[in-house]
């Protein structure tokens, strides 16, 4: 007879055949590490993009997105305001977010398009992209929400939460009359 022992339970009969015991073992897991938030280098080439965008997407942290220009004086405020929430840990506790300026106004970035396939009509804009999908409901453009500190930190924790689940995405880039062209000035 084959039985099984099972913690906190009889043995249980499974079949009646030669006399075997069988016992399950438990494996403990490891801790679940602390998400930690990272800053990627300036992106100044669509490949770079695409691949902070990938690294994203694979472990499962949304990629907050600042879209500046060497000319745009708020951006020189904006990004580094940003860079030091996210270095502070801001998001980490909801699961984590990584952080990369884009350089629009590139040779490379501008040449390929890549801000139009975005969408991205002004400077500075904020967008995050939640398993690898632009996150246009919740795309900021409103310069004043970017350099308020408490906006900014609960902005970065409502993104870090989504964390591979989606939601803000807006569907596709077509969908209404613009498309969601303005983004939400929230």
């Amino acid at each position: 007879m084959i039985t099984r022992a099972l913690p906190g339970l009889k043995r249980v009969s499974l079949t009646k055949t030669s006399p075997i015991t069988m016992s399950i073992r438990h494996f403990s897991a490891t801790k679940e590490n602390k998400a930690k938030n990272r800053i990627y280098t300036p992106v100044r080439r669509p490949d770079d993009f695409y691949s902070y965008l990938a690294l994203s997407t694979s472990s499962r942290t949304p990629l907050l997105t600042l879209w500046a220009a060497s000319y745009c004086n708020i951006c020189k405020t904006v990004s580094p305001a940003i860079q030091e929430l996210v270095n502070a840990g801001i998001g980490e506790e909801e699961g984590g977010v990584s952080f990369c300026e884009v350089e629009y106004d590139s040779m490379d970035v501008m040449s390929s398009g890549l801000g139009l396939t975005f969408m991205i009509t002004s400077m500075p804009t904020l967008l995050s992209f939640d398993r690898g999908e632009a996150q246009i409901l919740t795309k900021v453009v409103d310069p004043k929400r970017m350099t308020d500190r408490e906006w900014m930190k609960e902005w970065i924790r409502t993104e870090a939460q989504k964390h591979g689940r989606g939601g803000g995405g807006g569907g596709s880039f077509g969908t209404g009359v613009f498309g969601s062209l303005f983004g939400n000035t929230r």
